[in-house]
């Protein structure tokens, strides 16, 4: 009996052994099971329940002026977010944060209700934003609630400091942070960075434990731009105020510096839609007009068909069945000089003809017409010049007046530039430098110039130009202290829709100062004046570039070519102006060499003998005459001067009096 029993009591340890083991082998497969088979399942939805990966917003790259002004910076700001699945009561909820962040009611408790209703096909999720970029007040409020199912989140937000200035530059960002104009859309890529990831651990609650980076953001490019935010201020503040007071509908204003290409200040301005961040600078082409017909003869000189002095027939041309005329007055035959500063249509097309239609057309695609100057900015228009195969007949009569062509207002400038700077074509750099998230400072140098006129041609370009400034309808451009050249134009709209030319002007004018050695650049064009002299380019357009330009040479400290005793603008009543081309003004011609006294003397004496024997204009008595009025009147008598000094002249050459021989050039030594 007890060996029964014993045996019996072995058998259940036996089995109780067995069942043990076997319960042990089954706790030691569910971890191996656990631990290693689906460690990585189990890891999965572990953290797919209690950890959220949160994508942290890179700080954008900022914008600044050449001087190293902000134009647009990004700064830390706090988004608020809430669980869903913590809050207690969801019309609580929406009832407290809607006020305190200035939301709709009713559209917040609908987006917080779509997150944890399953029956709305919605993701059942523990983050919902309840608004991005809040105030640091409304971020204090929360804060105060104590609440754990309000979270914040930093991300960035873009600020500019200088307000609206250069606002059709800049452009701005969506709230996405992502451009939508200007630079910011043009150069987004560079300006974005790359975004960083954070990972979220939560409790059993939903409530945020800890906040672990995963990636970090990498910031944007920082870029430090041409445009000066001085002369940009000054730019767009005379812009606005001529648009005013002429009735045009829009305009534009652009300042350049002549060698490098720099773009000082690019201002637009459209009175229907003030906010409108869209640059008419590079987006609007517009006929230029008379100012063309700098382009017309700059290519018939540096051609070589035409000189400054060759005469041309002017007044009335017929031809392809068309009658072309002045605008105002019936002129004869005249010089190329006059013909630029009287801005004669007939003259023009005569000298179009001339030149070619083919010679025409290549060398105003060397100015750069018909092409994108590639500045970093969205949308930039070709502008409009055909190839001289598609020419109408007569095209050759409208093009070298600034008709059957269109340019933007950058265009112009750079072409404009070519003249200024001796006959190079740059290309709009409106990037300086770019700063990278590494630290490294990247340069970026002014495009590859390319030769388009002589250095001579341009030289004489600058006087016929100045001419205009000193006696014509740009004598409201003329400066103080300063040497300027330039050109008026006012050309009518033509609309499409009746087939014709309207009673509105683009009103223009293009200029450069000081004319020796050009610092800047200025284009002015006034897109819709009104009829009337008023609305044209001399009266409307001149007078915004004396007062830019002048306040831009002050900022840039430019030294003064011409004394202050005689820099004040003339009184006389300004000639008069049409659409399409300016009054009568007499060259002035004027070469920089400085020629010995002794041979001067020498040479005056020469003349004074020849004075009887030669036919010729009688010199006047310049002695004790200012540079000014020594310019004004010889610019009147149209006698070519070379002037030397500053201050009072002292010493002409020939002397008053004698009979300047044909080729010659009247010498003025000036002292102080």
């Amino acid at each position: 009996m007890w060996i029964r029993t014993k045996n019996q009591e072995d058998k259940r340890l036996l089995i109780l052994a067995g069942v043990a083991a076997l319960w042990g082998a089954a706790i030691v497969f569910q971890l191996f099971k656990l631990q290693i088979w689906q460690h990585h399942e189990y890891l999965r939805q572990a953290e797919a329940q209690q950890v959220q990966t949160v994508e942290v917003q890179a700080p954008r790259g900022s914008l600044f002026d050449r001087n190293g002004e902000p134009l647009a910076l990004s700064v830390k700001v706090e988004s608020v977010f809430v669980n869903p699945r913590l809050v207690p009561d969801l019309e609580v909820a929406a009832d407290l944060l809607a006020p305190t962040l200035n939301l709709d009611r009713k559209t917040l408790f609908e987006r917080l209700s779509m997150k944890i209703d399953p029956g709305k096909g919605k993701t059942l999720r523990g983050f919902v934003w309840v608004k991005r970029r809040v105030t640091p007040e409304e971020a204090r409020q929360l804060r105060s609630l104590e609440l754990d199912w309000i979270g914040f989140q930093s991300e960035s937000q873009r600020l500019y400091p200088k307000g609206e200035l250069a606002a059709t530059v800049i452009g701005g960002v969506n709230h996405e942070e992502r451009g939508n104009a200007g630079v910011e859309l043009k150069l987004n890529e560079e300006l974005t960075g790359q975004d960083g990831a954070a990972r979220v651990l939560t409790d059993v609650r939903g409530a945020s434990v800890e906040t672990i980076e995963v990636r970090a953001p990498q910031p944007g490019t920082n870029l430090v731009l041409s445009i000066d935010e001085r002369i940009q201020f000054l730019a767009e503040r005379e812009l606005q105020a001529a648009c005013a007071r002429t009735g045009a509908h829009a305009g534009t204003l652009v300042i350049m510096k002549p060698d490098t290409g720099d773009l000082l200040a690019v201002a637009s301005y459209n009175r229907e839609d003030p906010a409108s961040r869209q640059n008419l600078a590079v987006l609007a082409p517009f006929e230029p007009g008379s100012v063309f017909k700098v382009f017309t003869i700059a290519g018939a000189l540096e051609a070589g068909v035409a000189r400054p002095e060759t005469i041309f027939p002017c007044g009335i041309l017929t031809m392809f069945g068309r009658v072309l005329h002045e605008a105002k007055s019936a002129y004869g035959p005249m010089p190329v000089t006059d013909i630029l500063v009287k801005s004669s249509n007939v003259g023009a097309a005569q000298i179009g003809l001339r030149l070619g239609s083919e010679k025409l057309y290549e060398s105003l695609r060397k100015f750069g017409f018909g092409q994108k100057t590639g500045v970093p900015l969205p949308g930039e228009e070709t502008g409009r010049l055909q190839n001289a195969r598609r020419w109408n007949r007569d095209t050759i009569l409208s093009i070298p007046m600034g008709h059957e062509v269109s340019t933007t207002a950058v265009q112009l400038a750079r072409a404009a530039c070519v003249i200024a700077n001796g006959g190079f074509l740059v290309k709009p750099r409106l990037v300086l430098r770019k700063q990278y998230a590494n630290g490294m400072v990247e340069t970026l140098p002014p495009g590859r110039l390319e030769r388009v006129l002589s250095p001579e041609r341009a030289h004489e370009l600058r006087q016929m130009m100045e001419a205009v400034v000193l006696r014509g309808t740009g004598k409201a451009a003329r400066l103080k202290g300063y040497t300027a050249g330039g050109k008026t134009g006012s050309a009518q709209i033509y609309d499409h829709r009746i087939g014709r030319y309207t009673h509105t002007y683009n009103a223009s004018f293009l200029g450069f100062a000081p004319v020796t050695k050009p610092s800047v650049v200025v284009v002015v064009t006034l897109n819709g004046t009104s009829g009337g002299s008023a609305g044209y380019g001399g009266a409307a357009a001149a007078p915004v570039f004396q007062t830019v330009t002048q306040e831009t040479l002050r900022i840039l400290e430019v030294p003064k070519d011409l004394p202050e005793d005689d820099s004040s603008p003339s009184a006389a009543e300004p000639a008069e102006e049409g659409p399409t081309e300016e009054a009568p003004v007499p060259a002035v011609l004027r070469a920089e060499a400085h020629p010995d006294p002794d041979e001067a003397l020498l040479m005056a004496q020469a003349l004074s003998r020849q004075a009887g024997q030669v036919a010729g204009p009688r010199v006047p008595d310049f002695q004790g005459k200012s540079v000014r009025a020594v310019m004004e009147e010889a610019s009147a008598l149209g006698l070519p001067v070379i002037l030397n000094g500053k201050g009072r002249a002292f010493l002409q050459v020939p002397p008053a009096g004698a009979v300047l021989p044909p080729g010659q050039s009247v010498r003025v030594e000036f002292a102080r």
